[in-house]
């Protein structure tokens, strides 16, 4: 039997640290028997500080990550130095180095930080919430970080996005241990997707420029005002005042893209919008977000978060009648 073992520190959050444990806890075997045992420790083996008003009394200290085959660390709202310094504190760094070599380590949303202060991610791929994802990047640099994944699986360390992405990494651990239908059957009996279309990419918000601020701000909320129209470079070069050299140049230094690149993205965004609030047809979502045909939509949208718009929209606006049939059928 596989054996899991749960880190709990100071700050935890109290969904995530439950993620294990029901994902794990309910695979089952042909039998109809265990195939993981979860256990949770903190440092000390005392009670652990949750990130919500209460605290949790765990059955182990973190001897017991000496003797799993998975280590799993949830998140934490109180990371102190290891956020902020990117240092672990003694006791944390003696109980991550009293890890098994061969050990899988898997570390949920802001638990990348942990993972990183002790060296385990250097030169590896990972991800964390996208809220966080620049921020440990200049903090690591070594580290690859994807912002837009849900998880990364990188054999003996996994990482995963925020909140219920530490769901999907765990039914992948468990796809990949023991096949899909077991993993399936796990989902169905935590009514959850066995897997979600697309990242992360799909759920982050982006701010809007300041038109009164210097520089090519206040032509990138013209633009922004006019995205159903076809705009070139020329226009919007001349809309800032500036040439169309200096206008790409000064455009890069200020947001990091092309305008060309930027206004596809500000484009999805629109198109976004529109699949949350309205039902029009695709092409027309198309045709209001500049991108012309439902087609060109699909495309840029899939570059961009990994789904097609009928995809995102079931995500993201359940149909009322269907959400009144199932509470219905429930009761």
């Amino acid at each position: 039997m596989h054996r899991i073992g749960v880190l709990a520190l100071d700050g935890v959050v109290p969904f995530e640290l439950g993620i294990p444990a029901r994902i794990f806890g309910a695979a089952r075997d042909e039998a109809g028997d265990r195939l993981y045992t979860v256990s949770t420790c903190s440092l000390d083996g005392g009670p652990v500080r949750a990130e919500a008003d209460y605290g949790l009394t765990v059955a182990h200290d973190a001897s017991l990550l000496a003797r799993v085959d998975t280590v799993v660390i949830p998140p934490s709202h109180d990371l102190g130095p290891v956020r902020e310094e990117g240092r672990l504190p003694a006791a944390l760094r003696d109980a991550l180095a009293a890890i098994r070599p061969g050990t899988r380590i898997v570390g949920i949303c802001t638990a990348a930080y942990v993972l990183a202060a002790a060296g385990l991610l250097d030169h590896r791929p990972a991800t964390t919430h996208w809220r966080e994802a620049a921020r440990l990047q200049r903090m690591f640099t070594t580290i690859r970080i994807d912002p837009d994944v849900l998880f990364v699986d990188d054999g003996d360390i996994c990482t995963s996005a925020g909140v219920a992405a530490g769901i999907d990494l765990c039914l992948h651990l468990v796809r990949r241990d023991h096949g899909s239908r077991i993993a399936n059957t796990v989902a169905r009996s935590c009514i959850v997707p066995p897997w979600r279309d697309g990242g992360q990419a799909q759920y982050i918000q982006r701010p809007v420029p300041d038109p009164t601020a210097p520089g090519t701000a206040p032509t990138q909320a013209w633009a922004m005002a006019r995205l159903a129209d076809p705009l070139t470079l020329a226009e919007l070069a001349a809309h800032a005042n500036m040439s169309v050299r200096t206008f790409t140049r000064r455009f890069r230094e200020e947001t990091g893209t092309t305008p060309g690149q930027w206004l596809i993205r500000q484009r999805v965004d629109l198109a976004r919008h529109y699949l949350e609030t309205t039902d029009w047809p695709v092409d027309l979502v198309a045709r209001r977000a500049g991108f012309g045909t439902g087609v060109s939509l699909r495309q840029h949208l899939h570059a961009a978060i990994g789904v097609g718009p009928q995809a995102y929209r079931r995500t993201f606006r359940p149909a009322a009648t269907t959400a009144v049939s199932r509470v219905s059928r429930l009761s």
